[in-house]
Formats: C-alpha cells, sequence, structure tokens
C-alpha cells in the first residue's frame, strides 16, 4: 500500500514522520489498519486451539498496532494543528473507530475464548502483569456489553456511533467560537491598566490581521486573562467576560443540542449496561467506586470552603467600594479588584513574575528538576520531524544512556489549535512489533508568546501549567510495562492527575526557582523576597479557587447523575449551581456549552478527579517537604511506586507502597489554608 503510515522512513528512534502526512492519507490508512486488525481477530476466533494467554490475550493485545499508530497521529493533529479539511475527518474516522471497537469488545465468540483464559488464569505460569492484563481485558469487554444479549448489542452499537459524531461536533463548535469572536480595540484610552506586554500582544494580533492602528483581544486565554485582570475598562471586561461564558450557547455554534443528546445517549447506554445513570457506569470502575463517594468529596470541600469564599467575595466587594464607588459588584469584577488586592496586600501580581519565567528558561527547569530527581537527561534533536515549526522535540535518557524515550512540546496558541493545555501519548509505552518500546509523549499548551520587543515570558500560573502537564509526561515517559493497556498513563481516571499536580508544588519551592526563575535581561535570580511573596499570597483566593473546581465537579456529575430529559441546559446548570452562588446569575451564559473535558474529551462523570487527586498529591508531597524536595529515595520511591506502574496494581495498592499508608484530606486542607 502506497500511504506514509506503511512506509519505513528510518526515522531516529522510529519518531513518526509529521511531514510525510497529508490529509488524504488518514482515511485509506484506518481502513487497511481496520482490515488488518481484523484479520487478527477472525484469527483468534476461529483458532481451534485450547485459548491461553498467548493465542487470545496476547494476540488481542497486539492486534491495533497500526490502527492505534494512526489515530494517535489523527486525534493529536485533530487537537494540536488541524485546519477545517482535516477537522472534518473527524465525523468519518470517529465513526469508524467505535464500530471496531463495538466489533471487538461485543464479539460472542471472542469473549467465550477471554473467559475460558480468565477462569484458568490461576493455573497458568504467567507473572503479575500477563494475570492483570487478563483481568484488565476481561472486565472491559464485561463493561462494554460482552455478556448482553444480541439485540441490546444492536442498541450499544447504535449509541456509540452517534456519540462518535456528536463529541467532535461539540469540540469544533467550541473552537471554532472562540476563533471567531473579536474584540478590536481603536481608542488608546481603552488599554487604561492593562500591562505592556498584553497590549503588545494585541497590537501584533492586529497587525497580522492587518489593522496596524488598532488592537486586537480574543477568547485564548494569554490574551483574555490579563485583560479580565487589569483592564480599567468595566463595560469591555464585562463584554469579554460574557462572550466567553456565552460559547456555544446561543450563538451559531450552539452546543445544547448536542449536550442533551450526548447525556440521553450515556444514560441509556448505562442503563443497557445494568447501571442506573452513567454516573454509576463510570465510578463502578474507579477509585471512588460510587456517586455517594464522589459527592461526599465535594461535599466535604464545600463545607469547608463556601463561608471563607464568601468573606473573600465581601473583602473584594469592600475593596472595590472603597476604590472605584462599585456598588453592584459583578463577576467580570471578580478577577479585576482581585487582582489589584493581591498586589495592594503582598506587592505581587503576575506582570512583576513574568520577567523571571522565560518560556525557554522555564522548560530547562523542569529538565533540570526531573534530572535531580529521576537521574534522567534530556537532548533537544534539532532535526526532529514535527507537526509545527514551534514545536521542539527532545531524547531522554537514563544515567545509563538508555533511552527514555521522547518528548515534544508546543507551546503556544495558534487557530489551528484548540484552547487550553493537555498531554498525550503518540507512542506509548509497550510491546509493539514483538518488542517492547520506549514512549514518545507530547504535551500542548496555549501559553503568552514573544513579541517584537521581549521573548515569551509566563505568568506564575503559565508555569504552573507548564509543571502540570509535564507531570503527565513524566507518568508516560516513566511507565516500565510489556503490555501498553497496563502502562503508561492508563489508569483510573482518579489517579491519572497524581502525577501532574504533585509537580505543581516545586514551582513554589525556592530550591526549584532558582535553577530555572532568572530574570530574562540580567540573568539574575529570582529575588528571596519576591520568593516570600509567593508563597505568602499562595492562599489568597483559595477558597474562591476551590468553589470554582466544586462548580466544574457539581456541573458533571449532575449531567451524568440525571436520569430525565433536560429541556433547558441554562436553567439546569442554574439550579444545580444555587448551592455555590455567591454573585447574582448572569443570563445567557452556561459553563456546559464549552466544557469541553466531559463533553468533547475524557472527564465526563471524572471532573472530580481532580479534587480527588488533589488529596492524593497534597499527602504524597508532604513525603518530599519531609525528606527534602530533590531527596533521590523519595522520588526514586515515586518513580518505581507509581510512575513506572502503570495500572499493574490497583491504584490505592501503589499509594500505600509509596506512602506507607491510605491518603488523609488534612495536609490539602492545611496548604490550602482552610484549616
Amino acid at each position: 500500500m502506497n500511504n506514509p503510515f506503511f512506509t519505513d522512513y528510518n526515522m531516529p528512534y522510529d519518531a513518526v514522520p509529521f511531514s510525510k502526512f497529508k490529509t488524504e492519507d488518514f482515511i485509506p490508512a484506518i481502513k487497511k489498519s481496520i482490515e488488518l486488525t481484523m484479520e487478527r481477530i477472525n484469527k483468534i476466533v476461529e483458532n481451534n486451539e485450547e485459548p491461553n494467554f498467548e493465542n487470545t490475550i496476547l494476540a488481542l493485545e497486539t492486534s491495533e498496532e497500526e490502527l492505534n499508530y494512526v489515530m494517535s497521529v489523527y486525534w493529536h493533529l485533530f487537537g494540536s494543528e488541524s485546519d477545517n479539511e482535516l477537522k472534518s475527518l473527524a465525523e468519518k474516522i470517529s465513526p469508524m473507530g467505535s464500530k471496531l471497537k463495538n466489533d471487538i469488545l461485543l464479539n460472542s465468540k471472542l469473549f467465550d475464548k477471554i473467559k475460558i483464559v480468565y477462569q484458568n488464569k490461576n493455573n497458568s505460569n504467567l507473572d503479575e502483569e500477563d494475570i492483570r492484563l487478563i483481568d484488565v481485558t476481561y472486565k472491559s469487554f464485561i463493561k462494554n456489553g460482552a455478556d448482553l444479549n444480541e439485540l441490546d448489542k444492536q442498541k450499544i452499537r447504535e449509541i456509540d456511533q452517534k456519540l462518535s459524531l456528536l463529541s467532535p461536533q461539540f469540540s469544533n463548535n467550541v473552537l471554532n467560537a472562540q476563533n471567531k469572536y473579536e474584540l478590536w480595540i481603536d481608542n488608546e484610552n481603552d488599554l487604561d491598566g492593562l500591562p505592556d506586554s498584553s497590549i503588545s500582544m494585541a497590537k501584533e494580533a492586529a497587525i497580522q490581521k492587518q489593522q496596524p492602528n488598532k488592537w486586537l483581544f480574543t477568547l485564548q486565554y494569554p490574551s483574555m486573562g490579563p485583560f479580565l485582570n487589569y483592564s480599567k475598562n468595566r463595560s469591555l471586561r464585562k463584554e469579554l467576560f460574557l462572550a466567553y461564558g456565552g460559547l456555544c450557547h446561543k450563538d451559531e455554534f450552539n452546543n445544547n443540542e448536542i449536550i442533551k443528546e450526548i447525556v440521553q445517549l450515556k444514560h441509556k447506554r448505562a442503563n443497557l449496561l445494568g447501571y442506573n445513570t452513567f454516573a454509576d457506569y463510570v465510578l463502578n470502575d474507579r477509585m471512588a467506586l460510587n456517586v455517594n463517594n464522589v459527592y461526599k468529596l465535594l461535599d466535604d470541600l464545600y463545607d469547608n470552603c463556601f463561608e471563607k469564599a464568601k468573606k473573600e467575595l465581601d473583602e473584594l466587594k469592600n475593596y472595590a467600594k472603597k476604590l472605584d464607588d462599585v456598588d453592584n459588584f459583578k463577576p467580570w469584577d471578580q478577577s479585576y479588584y482581585s487582582t489589584k488586592l493581591k498586589k495592594e496586600k503582598f506587592n505581587i501580581d503576575p506582570e512583576m513574575l513574568r520577567p523571571y519565567f522565560k518560556a525557554e528558561n522555564v522548560i530547562n527547569g523542569i529538565f533540570t528538576i526531573a534530572n535531580k530527581m529521576y537521574g534522567i537527561k534530556f537532548k533537544e534533536l534539532n532535526n526532529a520531524d514535527t507537526w509545527h515549526e514551534e514545536v521542539k522535540c527532545y531524547e531522554i535518557t537514563n544515567d545509563d544512556d538508555s533511552l527514555v524515550g521522547l518528548i515534544y512540546i508546543d507551546l503556544h496558541p495558534r487557530p489551528t489549535k484548540r484552547s487550553g493545555a493537555w498531554m498525550s501519548s503518540i507512542k506509548d509505552n509497550g510491546l509493539y512489533n514483538g518488542k517492547v518500546r520506549r514512549p514518545h509523549v507530547q504535551f500542548t499548551a496555549n501559553l503568552t508568546r514573544s513579541t517584537k520587543d521581549k521573548p515569551a515570558l509566563l505568568t506564575f500560573g503559565e508555569v504552573e501549567t507548564v509543571f502540570h502537564e509535564f507531570g503527565h509526561c513524566l507518568h508516560g515517559l516513566l511507565s516500565d510495562c510489556k503490555y501498553s493497556t497496563i502502562g503508561n498513563t492508563n489508569v483510573k481516571w482518579d489517579f491519572v492527575e497524581l502525577p501532574s499536580q504533585i509537580m505543581e508544588n516545586w514551582v513554589s519551592e525556592k530550591e526549584a526557582l532558582n535553577l530555572f526563575a532568572h530574570h530574562y535581561e540580567t540573568g539574575n535570580n529570582i529575588p528571596e523576597e519576591l520568593i516570600k511573596k509567593i508563597k505568602e499570597s499562595k492562599n489568597f483566593g483559595a477558597a474562591t479557587m476551590y468553589l470554582r473546581q466544586l462548580i466544574f465537579g457539581y456541573i458533571d456529575m449532575a449531567w451524568h447523575t440525571k436520569t430525565e430529559v433536560v429541556n433547558d441546559v441554562e436553567n439546569f446548570e442554574s439550579e444545580v449551581l444555587e448551592k455555590t452562588r455567591l454573585l447574582d446569575k448572569v443570563d445567557n451564559i452556561a459553563i456546559s456549552s464549552h466544557f469541553g473535558h466531559i463533553f468533547g474529551g475524557g472527564y465526563a462523570a471524572g471532573y472530580y478527579s481532580y479534587k480527588w487527586a488533589e488529596v492524593l498529591e497534597a499527602d504524597a508531597f508532604e513525603s518530599f517537604k519531609e525528606n527534602g524536595i530533590f531527596n533521590k529515595d523519595t522520588a526514586l520511591s515515586f518513580r518505581e511506586n507509581i510512575l513506572s506502574k502503570g495500572n499493574l496494581k490497583d491504584p490505592m495498592e501503589l499509594y500505600q507502597n509509596f506512602k506507607g499508608r491510605e491518603p488523609k484530606i488534612d495536609a490539602l486542607l492545611k496548604r490550602d489554608g482552610l484549616i
């Protein structure tokens, strides 16, 4: 087959030859890959030998090698570098993947063989990982309807086909709506309060649109965030706030009907599989185990933060009244006065820190920290083939020069890139083509760009984002498993944020900051006084931020425990959030309409996992604090017990192996000033 996906380009480390792929290559490659997969599945089914690990489980594990490769490249480009033509392929590709998944998971003859291997697993000479793969494989078939009758299996197929179309549609709508909105300013007075970095970015954005006498602001966070934080123009802050809050709600990219259909389809699917709600279905195989435990976590945190959040808001209101005689405090005032009050209290704001966080230095910093903790080394591959000229690729090796893997880093916003930040595996660690390969991972973000006057200087929050996503990357890179289904970041969803969120802690530690926080002009280390202010101000507005995360968690759980049809998205959301409300409701906005985590990503009935994992990471970081943040023994234990193990054991067992006990919530509440 004359297709770049089936051509050997002899790339270093067998890296992906991104430049070789064209849009028209994907569909034929996927069709061919599916064909190869089904040939292997049929071979398993038709084999007359007694089913065993090798001829059934292992054969199934390696049956989708080509398809996994093509799909990982496509979905990566879909999020990071896609034009309309490439995006439109999702409407074909997603159903193809969904159909194959069901052709495998709903294959009765295949399941019968898997069941035999599962029942005999303890009577064979298999190692721990082999047995774990049997368990995971068997449970995935059960959970996806392998033991249903044929009529119900057909219903599952129909539902999954519909869902496979709806999620990409949702995501495309969000990206299109975000790209369409533009806030043009032609009066220099309307820039009052904005930092020079924000004004420069807006000027360059306008020049790119052939409007050199204006300034352009967008809904990309590096543009929108500083505007809401610093703009003195209240009416423009309101316009930007409402534009973002109303994304895909009451505009041409309306997602509300898509949301309702997704929710109903997932509910029906869960019912067919014997669960009362989709949340019950999801949580059955998570650390949380059930809906009650999730709500207990959310409610416990709510009880610890709501009254404190009210006090924080009252302080902001009083401050706004005192400063600008603001009587009717609104949500678009919150970031602005919070930034001002924080600066007044602690003499610190994001712009003061930017000069010490040159993007290049931050990346070198995370590499240095990873080296000090885990002994791994990073080397840029200058001739790497990437999906965009801005992307950098690095080789990672152990102290003994053995290969750890490759990491691609893509930091800045583009119209072809969806918003937010994320990590993904381009090639998993695990068995491939008869050998266990090392992983290739990437993280993509939308961080502040350079301007003609200054390099890319990041806010403190953006630095935390880099460390967060890099934590996910370490989880993928340091995986040491035979099978990709077991290894990498393929862990229970409420465990997957532990490696990412724990890394954020190093951003506030003097010993870590001194490794990379150098002034971009003078090269001087970030002053001790600023580090002290970072520490002192860390918990400013903490209760409000807690409440914000709980709002997302409550919305997610409400959608996925709902058994009746929702008629109005905005009203439904408003009812759910009534108890969390600190300010009067704003009409014509809805979080759900652009909530990509749960309707375009994999966090449905799982957004709580950020807070669940925070409990784990705060508790785990105590061990680093006690022993030293670069203590080799502690880092080695974290690597061996958490990062390298993937899903080899139950996550609570992995955590206990590291910590010596189950996690406690106290460390989180204490760290964030809630107790």
